[in-house]
């Protein structure tokens, strides 16, 4: 039906109000579970230290005649081993007047920004934590710079053709291989190392494409299609293992090529400066803050882990 004539419409009016939601949606994915699941330490320098010790290897031939007269026998020292600390931050800032504006979605400007920075300093310590990167002493021209999980983890690995695993104290980062697809045999072998190595993984964190794949591991199990509340379960988020219980968790802030396995009680995050945001001198009519960190990962013993590398993203 056509628009009486004459009718005042919208269209033709000039003074309405906007209608502007007082609610501001983000999607943005800030789930850290690296971080989230590391233990928490204290640094008290820019290059933190910490010691490993390993035992002698087994042996069946240990037997010694009645009333021997012993051998000492040298022991093996510690493994002394460290990380520098890096510094990450994120800053906000805003004139006088954008304070003073009344906002949608916020009453407050520089909170908003303050805590939006802080979730976005997480991220980048997450994708800091898994890249493949070695440590740096830094200058006074370069940033200091932490060494990666993919820079520790030499002894229970799996890679591509052509890949070289790091020698393990953080000084170089893995040469990566040929990328090949993700199997369960893979994921077998890799678990299987850990065990022998005297290692208990209990967290297998992969990139969105492989953790689907891993979701297609069949074990010793049959998928059953759930008819009675018409749900088909095709994910696995705990893996049970000969060596125990996996728990797999996507992570899109590390390497998609990579499944790290590890134990997540030998990997910590420690601080030498907390996450802190501190109020900047004003510039002008603005007002600014700092938010920022200074921390290192601890590898408190990389056999006691694993990985498997070079996978296929596609």
């Amino acid at each position: 039906m056509a628009q009486p004539a004459n009718s005042f419409s919208t269209y033709d009016a000039k003074g309405i109000r906007e209608d502007l939601s007082d609610v501001i949606y983000s999607v943005d994915q800030t789930n850290t579970p690296v971080f989230q699941m590391a233990g928490k330490n204290k640094a008290t320098a820019t290059f933190h230290e910490w010691q490993t010790d390993a035992l002698t290897a087994a042996s069946a031939a240990n037997q010694v005649v009645e009333g021997n007269d012993t051998t000492i026998a040298s022991t093996p020292p510690t493994t002394r081993l460290g990380n520098y600390c890096e510094i990450s931050e994120k800053s906000a800032r805003i004139t006088g007047t954008e304070e003073s504006v009344k906002k949608a979605g916020r009453n407050n400007e520089m909170a908003y920004q303050v805590v939006k920075r802080t979730k976005e300093l997480r991220r980048d310590m997450e994708s800091s934590l898994c890249a493949n990167k070695a440590r740096n002493a830094g200058s006074d021209v370069l940033a200091r710079q932490s060494a990666g999980i993919p820079a520790w983890i030499t002894t229970n690995t799996s890679a591509g053709v052509g890949g070289v695993d790091p020698t393990g104290d953080g000084t170089d980062a893995r040469t990566d291989g040929t990328q090949r697809a993700f199997t369960e045999d893979l994921l077998k072998t890799v678990l299987a190392a850990i065990y022998e190595s005297g290692g208990n993984a209990d967290y297998c964190s992969v990139g969105t494409f492989n953790k689907q794949k891993f979701s297609g591991f069949t074990g010793a199990s049959t998928r059953f299609d759930k008819g009675e509340d018409k749900r088909l379960v095709a994910a696995i988020d705990v893996y049970v293992s000969d060596f125990g219980d996996i728990k797999v968790v996507p992570n899109i802030f590390q390497r998609a090529r990579d499944a790290l396995l590890l134990d997540m009680s030998l990997w910590c995050v420690s601080y030498l400066r907390p996450v802190k945001n501190r109020e900047l001198a004003l510039t002008g009519d603005s007002q600014q803050r700092l938010i920022n960190v200074e921390y290192t990962l601890e590898a408190k013993n990389e056999k006691g882990s694993g990985g498997v590398f070079d996978l296929t993203t596609a």
